[in-house]
């Protein structure tokens, strides 16, 4: 009874197993060989595949080739090329015949891919990609806006970024997650950046990138980002990745150019590194490596198993079975430090790279190179010295150098730098580390100096006049050992400048620089764009174009035809009084403001003017005095009147004779900017006349502009007329009048105080102006003149 009653539905469900496994195991047994697909031998080589490769995989594109069956063929070529790009998996199907997925051919669980971004989507999964289906660890990279703009972006100047962009509702994002997380594995552990953007949630962020679709990949280097255009395999993103960083990055040592490239340490002041491995192509990690430590090694690699190289494993005695790295420093015969292990990892390079970032004794070059070497101190107990030879004499086989050098090759103090510097290359700090001898001269000095705030504030002490000699490094060693033991010898305070950049570019190799990556930036969005995502960017360019040739063919047949109508009127308008045709005039224009409205800060003003001004608003106090108020005045109106326009700018002006306490207790503030002047008898006063204020009462904040004196008045008598016409006026009898020379001269000092001041407005309003923030604005007390 039962067994009638379950027969035909035991029949029903063989029937639909039968439909299930029948077409898989028709597919099991017909799998494809890869080398029919690329046509290639069983013995062709890996740069044989690659080539053949890349010229089928651009022919048979979907985006290209229009055949219906160029998709299924675009597939077979990407599986055929990850079997036998791979080792394992070649010499796999070359003993058994078998691939990793026999399925992968288009038969079975794979149907015909949507698009070549993402090759290989499954009929099992399911078009849902939520938050709580997708894989948990992508909220491990999830980027925001400012975390891009805060972190990736300026952590990409020393390693490159791998972003995926993404989304809840993204079907195709599905069938990329495997290789994605296989590459990303890879990728961190080599020290690639890894990021994650969700466009739902972060659509800023996806429109800052420029990424309107998803799924997508792109490549953040050194701020550039490149989007990633090809099928997502591991093998593409691999070669991605490389090709973000830069062409030069590591050079090709050999038994030919190894002289000259161990030798360039003095002209590139870098220490050298050497990697020596059997592989033909530069490991990424090493590249990664060299990238990240770009600004402080320079990078070779030696192919251990070319011939050419074989002098150069002997000469170092190079281990074959294992990767081995040497750098080199100013000595060149002899390696500063080796490693060598057969796994290589990045946690070892880092520490390697960064244990010998510097020569023994650098030639300070630039200011970044300054602060890292000699430090702030910051702790007592983490005092840094800075041991340095100021010399004029450029050639690094001079013997006070070479003996300076050989000095610091026998330090052993952590607490102690060497470097050196070229007077005539940063002829400011010289000038001031040697101010009390004469500047000029051409003998070299060491000095020790202790750097004490990032101001530049900095105790410094000559040691000796350095000639290499014996005698030179015994009184060097007897300071350092005196020094250790009292650091007070250092009894010079001084405020150090800033270095210059000695290997800055050129503007101009600046300039081609950014043009050609601009250009090559639009050039890959027209190769790699769909024109039909292009197409409503083409017409807001061609309305833009038609609405500006109709605007410019109306308005001059609109001027010719007022031209032909303004000539009767012209006539008629002769006869008419001058009057009444300039009130007629006046009342089509809106009044012009003619003159400058400038008020004085005082304690009546102080609140409404400075410490309630508005926000955003901005005062511009000129500094003035009884006698030159006048004049200053007077210059003060013509150079800011081109900005009265701003409904944010207030003009005032404060008077020293009443209010100097005001101005110095504000000034404390602003460090470097007190300007010393002589009075008749000696004695020594800060000069704040022509001084200019720019206050920002709601942020407390000020701008400072100082006076600068151009030269002489060329419209005015020069002093030396006044003069002579002053002493023929004076009659007999009388005393003699103040000198015109010395009354004119400081009434033309005055006059030229405010020259400058027009294009320190027009940085102000630029926001490039140094600003000095102050805790609290000075009190009314200091603003109230005193009885």
């Amino acid at each position: 009874m039962w067994g009638s009653n379950m027969s035909p539905y035991l029949a029903v469900m063989l029937l639909v197993v039968l439909c299930v496994l029948l077409p898989g195991l028709s597919h099991g047994g017909s799998e494809m060989d890869p080398y029919k697909i690329l046509g290639v031998t069983r013995r062709a080589s890996q740069a044989e595949i690659k080539k053949v490769y890349k010229r089928l995989a651009k022919e048979w594109h979907p985006d290209k080739n229009k055949d219906p069956g160029a998709e299924d063929m675009f597939i077979k070529i990407i599986k055929s090329y990850e079997i036998l790009s791979s080792e394992d998996k070649r010499a796999n199907y070359d003993r058994y015949g078998q691939t990793d997925d026999t399925q992968a051919y288009g038969g079975g669980r794979y149907g015909p891919p949507q698009d070549s971004f993402y090759p290989d989507e499954s009929f099992f999964n399911f078009p849902f990609n939520t938050k709580n289906q997708r894989d948990f660890t992508d909220s491990k990279y999830t980027l925001h806006f400012n975390q891009y703009i805060g972190e990736v972006v300026p952590d990409s100047y020393r390693r490159p970024y791998l972003i995926k962009i993404t989304s809840d509702w993204c079907f195709s994002c599905i069938h990329i997650e495997p290789v994605w997380k296989e590459v990303v594995q890879e990728m961190e552990g080599l020290g690639v950046g890894i990021g994650v953007v969700d466009v739902g949630y972060e659509r800023r962020l996806a429109n800052h990138l420029g990424a309107h679709r998803t799924p997508s990949i792109l490549g953040v280097i050194s701020g550039k980002v490149t989007f990633f255009h090809y099928a997502v395999a591991k093998e593409h993103l691999r070669q991605f990745v490389e090709d973000l960083l830069p062409q030069r990055l590591v050079e090709r040592i050999t038994d030919k150019n190894e002289q000259q490239f161990l030798n360039s340490w003095h002209a590139l002041n870098k220490p050298h590194v050497l990697l020596f491995d059997q592989v033909p192509s530069v490991p990424l990690l090493y590249k990664l490596a060299a990238f990240a430590y770009k600004d402080y090694l320079q990078f070779g690699y030696v192919d251990q198993g070319l011939a050419e190289t074989s002098e150069l494993q002997k000469r170092f005695n190079i281990n074959t079975y294992a990767p081995t790295m040497l750098v080199f420093k100013e000595n060149t015969d002899k390696p500063a430090d080796i490693i060598q292990a057969k796994g290589m990892k990045k946690q070892i390079i880092d520490e390697f790279m960064s244990n010998n970032k510097f020569l023994l004794a650098p030639r300070l070059v630039n200011q970044r190179l300054f602060d890292e070497l000699c430090p702030v101190k910051q702790f007592h107990r983490r005092r840094k010295y800075c041991v340095l030879l100021i010399t004029a004499d450029e050639e690094t086989n001079s013997l006070g150098i070479q003996s300076f050098l050989s000095f610091a090759s026998t330090n052993t103090r952590e607490v102690v730098r060497f470097a050196y510097v070229y007077q005539r290359l940063q002829q400011p700090l010289c000038d001031i580390l040697m101010y009390s001898g004469d500047s000029s001269q051409l003998t070299p000095q060491v000095v020790i100096l202790e750097r004490r705030n990032a101001a530049g504030k900095a105790f410094f002490k000559p040691v000796t006049a350095w000639n290499g000699s014996e005698e030179d490094k015994l009184r060097l060693l007897e300071e350092l050992e005196r020094l250790q033991k009292d650091p007070s010898i250092l009894i010079h305070d001084v405020l150090l400048p800033e270095l210059n950049n000695e290997f800055a570019s050129m503007f101009v190799v600046r300039w081609i620089s950014s043009s050609y990556d601009y250009l090559s930036e639009v050039i890959d969005d027209i190769l790699h764009n769909n024109w039909r995502e292009m197409m409503p960017l083409l017409s807001l360019i061609f309305s833009a174009l038609f609405i500006l040739f109709g605007t410019v063919v109306i308005q001059a047949f609109s001027d010719s035809s007022e031209d032909k109508q303004m000539k009767p009127k012209a006539k008629d308008g002769a006869k008419a009084e001058n009057g009444s045709s300039e009130t007629s005039s006046a009342s089509r224009r809106p009044p012009k403001k003619t003159f400058v409205e400038v008020t004085e800060l005082t304690d009546i003003t102080y609140m409404s003017n400075l410490v309630k001004l508005r926000p955003g608003h901005i005062n511009i106090v000129l500094v003035l005095t009884d006698a030159s108020k006048n004049i200053l005045l007077s210059k003060f109106a013509k150079e800011v009147y081109s900005f009265t326009g701003s409904h944010t700018l207030h003009f005032s002006f404060l008077n020293l004779d009443k209010h100097g306490d005001w101005m110095s207790a504000l000034l404390e503030y602003a460090p470097g900017a007190a300007q010393v002047d002589d009075d008749e008898g000696g004695s020594r006063k800060v000069d704040y006349t022509g001084f200019v204020l720019a206050l920002n009462g709601h942020k407390k904040y000020l701008c400072l502009f100082k006076p600068v004196y151009t030269g002489e008045d060329l419209e005015g008598k020069s002093s030396e007329d006044e003069a002579a016409a002053s002493a023929g006026r004076s009659r007999p009898g009388h005393p003699p009048r103040k000198s015109g020379r010395s009354r004119s001269t400081s009434t033309l000092q005055i006059h030229h105080k405010l020259d400058r001041l027009g294009l320190w407005m027009e940085r102000l309003m630029e926001g490039t102006l140094p600003r000095f923030y102050v805790p609290a604005w000075p009190g009314v007390d200091k603003i109230t003149p005193s009885k």
